[in-house]
């Protein structure tokens, strides 16, 4: 009973984290149809920023902040010099997307070098917690109750603002919105904002847990796309459900095969293609 407490929470952290990338990457879809292959880097760059803000600063709350204020700025200026121009041409927006990753690997090496960097844990989230007699990371625990906190107040953004309730109308029915007269160009804008704020966030909070170093976009990508497909394109609450079965499915199946864990996921991914083509919880047709 211990060890599946244990690993459980093991596998809530690991699903908080990439909920935190997925849901962003979700929502982007789903609204604007593009497929951004360069989005793990805003998690990769948030640990980056959040490490170096810490490093000079000595708080940490600071570092997260920052990240996240990185990661938004980020976002809002690619979709507006890269991604714009390209609306309703798909193949080239997969192409400047993966020309981004390389961009930013390149720029990541360049300023920070290409070895790991230790992110240092807040002193007061060190130390364990007995888990029936099992030691589990206090901050592990951090990143599960962030995680949670997270996802309610963008739960309630989406559903009690205003703007929120106009950028789930826009996953759902964009070409309604327009005709309502929003100004579609800077709900798009937003949306990418709000993507890369949560990558990097997600990439601050989880620095002390994952370190810092330039594979951070590349192992985290294909389990937050994972995710957005079993979850449901443009679903938030899809990514986070889909994001902790995920994250269960990687931590019980690496502790007694590890080879396997990626192909369960991958496998569990294919399977709801077959069953459900629009995810757990997605709308048919988003992501047309």
């Amino acid at each position: 009973m211990a060890l599946v407490l244990w690993l459980a929470l093991q596998g809530l952290t690991l699903g908080m984290i990439w909920f935190l990338i997925a849901s962003g990457l979700s929502l982007i879809f789903g609204l604007m149809d593009v497929l951004n292959f360069a989005h793990g880097a805003f998690y990769m760059l948030g640990a980056y920023v959040g490490l170096t803000v810490y490093l000079h600063s000595g708080s940490f709350l600071v570092a997260v902040v920052a990240g996240a204020v990185f990661g938004a700025a980020l976002g809002a200026v690619i979709e507006a010099l890269a991604i714009r121009p390209l609306y309703g041409r798909p193949t080239f927006q997969i192409l400047m997307t993966l020309g981004l990753i390389l961009v930013f690997d390149e720029a990541v090496q360049a300023v920070w070098g290409p070895y790991p960097l230790v992110f240092p844990m807040p002193p007061a989230l060190v130390g364990s917690l007995n888990v029936l007699d099992r030691p589990f990371p206090i901050y592990r625990v951090f990143i599960i109750a962030m995680g949670l906190l997270i996802w309610l107040a963008l739960h309630l953004f989406l559903t009690r603002t205003r703007l929120g309730i106009t950028v789930r109308a826009g996953v759902e029915n964009r070409e309604m919105v327009q005709a309502l007269g929003v100004n579609i160009k800077l709900i798009f804008t937003l949306v990418f904002a709000l993507g890369g704020l949560l990558a990097a966030l997600g990439g601050a909070i989880a620095g002390p847990f994952e370190g810092a170093h330039p594979l951070l976009a590349a192992e985290n990508l294909l389990p937050a796309f994972i995710v957005v497909v079993v979850g449901g394109l443009g679903s938030f609450n899809g990514s986070a459900v889909a994001a902790i079965l995920v994250g269960l499915c990687q931590s019980f199946v690496a502790f007694y095969q590890p080879g396997l864990a990626l192909a369960v996921n991958v496998g569990l991914m294919a399977l709801v293609l077959m069953i459900r083509p629009e995810g757990l919880m997605g709308v048919k047709g988003v992501g047309r």
